[in-house]
């Protein structure tokens, strides 16, 4: 009896030290009062179309992993909503999962061509591309369409395609949540302005990922000046032991504040909800794992792309080699607040302000007045960058044909000009600057 008194006020014990971690997340006095999200600040818009898709129509979709990488879920749920929206059946639309970055895709692809009929194959990963080029030249007749990829440019191939999204633009408004609630516990004395450093868990060092923490540490930083940010990478896109592990460790021993992402899984959002330590996550949301501490997330939504790709197949019109999708297009999307961490309707009006910028053009996430870069070229880091006397980027060649050699100076007019129809849809802004900090570019640290 007495051991299991024990263990009963130690039980207790812990809910209450749980629960006031929680209650250090909160927005505001709620009264006891659980707001949950807001509605959702760039919503996706519903699929019609005019187009009449044949009965014999298919289209096949390879993912990395399945539902439960909040990555290959976002795939999916965009592509089972055009399939409703366009009225396709379920033997329209084949979805092959858990397919690796190795030569089963290109297995898969041609099974998904040449033995189930389908017209468009779509693969999500970014090592899917070279198995997803090599079907497409065996299979001339069918569309081969790639998301993150970088070769359709010049690889000559009229059915072909790669796709992706001005992100970086969703991951910026993200950022300006983050900034605010840095800026919310700053004034509340739960950290000092110097505190305010934000913990980033990344799969891999390549542009993608460093592309989208940038734009969202420079959102944070936009409305919260003080702010900081140290990065600890997985090197697996989805791992939830090493992305829990890796946000753990951002908060124990590195002493971040908020956490982030680009990786695949719970990890982090679950390691947040532990440690009552707010997150904002990637993907959509993840309210239902973490209704203490999450503040929003951003997405690429692909339902315009699939939608795109499926009609234009149908009316017999080519598909776009390089295809970027904007907030314009539907393609960039952000969920709800959640309430009971922030402030929900300051909060979304700063949200909408900024949004607003981006439709008019007058905002551009990676403009080089604020934020500056150290170029070390001896060890290579930021080789290929200009910077004036203030650390300011002048000009930059970046790997725009996907030979990792920098080629083509995309500064101009003031800022660095991402992934768009410019250039190339994948992202290839890959410079660390100024107030980010990699803990373990070689994963294993």
């Amino acid at each position: 009896m007495k051991n299991t008194k024990k263990i009963i006020a130690v039980i207790l014990a812990l809910v209450l030290v749980v629960g006031a971690a929680f209650a250090g997340c909160s927005g505001g006095d709620n009264n006891g009062e659980v707001k949950g999200e807001s509605a959702e600040v760039l919503p996706r818009a519903e699929i019609t179309s005019t187009v009449e898709i044949p009965e014999d129509f298919k289209i096949g979709l390879i993912c990395l992993h399945d539902e439960n990488s909040t990555y290959d879920k976002n795939f999916i749920d965009s592509l089972k909503s055009v399939a409703t929206g366009m009225g396709l059946s379920d033997e329209q639309v084949v979805i092959v999962k858990n397919i690796g970055e190795d030569s089963s895709c290109y297995d898969t692809a041609v099974d998904l061509a040449k033995n189930k009929g389908c017209n468009i194959v779509f693969a999500d990963s970014f090592g899917h591309e070279s198995h997803m080029m090599r079907a497409a030249q065996e299979y001339p007749d069918v569309e081969f369409c790639h998301a993150t990829g970088v070769s359709a440019k010049t690889a000559g191939l009229d059915n072909f395609h790669n796709a992706f999204a001005a992100i970086y633009e969703g991951r910026f408004i993200a950022g300006v949540a983050a900034g605010i609630k840095l800026n919310d516990m700053i004034k509340e004395g739960k950290i000092t302005a110097e505190e305010a450093v934000i913990g980033y868990v990344g799969a891999f060092t390549y542009a993608e990922v460093i592309s989208g923490m940038t734009s969202f540490y420079l959102g944070a930083k936009s409305v919260c000046p003080s702010a900081t940010m140290k990065v600890r990478y997985t090197g697996s896109w989805y791992d939830q032991a090493k992305e829990q592990e890796a946000a753990n460790a951002l908060i124990e021993q590195d002493k971040c504040v908020l956490i982030s992402q680009h990786a695949d899984s719970l990890g982090a959002p679950t390691a947040c909800e532990l440690a009552g330590v707010p997150n904002v996550s990637y993907n959509g949301s993840t309210y239902t794992a973490g209704k203490n501490t999450f503040i929003v997330s951003s997405a690429i939504n692909w339902a315009p792309y699939f939608q795109y790709i499926i009609e234009q197949t149908v009316k017999g019109e080519s598909i776009d080699a390089n295809w970027c999708g904007t907030i314009a297009t539907n393609s960039v999307v952000v969920t709800g607040i959640n309430q009971d961490v922030v402030d929900g309707e300051s909060t979304i009006a700063e949200l909408n302000k900024v949004i607003d910028q981006f439709k008019a053009g007058t905002l551009h996430v990676f403009d080089t007045s604020t934020f500056t870069v150290t170029v070390d070229a001896a060890n290579g880091i930021n080789a290929n960058a200009e910077v004036d006397a203030d650390g300011h980027l002048v000009s930059y060649m970046a790997d725009i044909d996907g030979d990792f050699v920098g080629d083509t100076n995309v500064v101009h007019d003031g800022y660095f000009d991402e992934s768009g129809s410019d250039f190339r849809s994948a992202p290839y802004f890959d410079i660390i600057i100024d107030g980010i900090t990699n803990l373990n570019t070689n994963f294993g640290e």
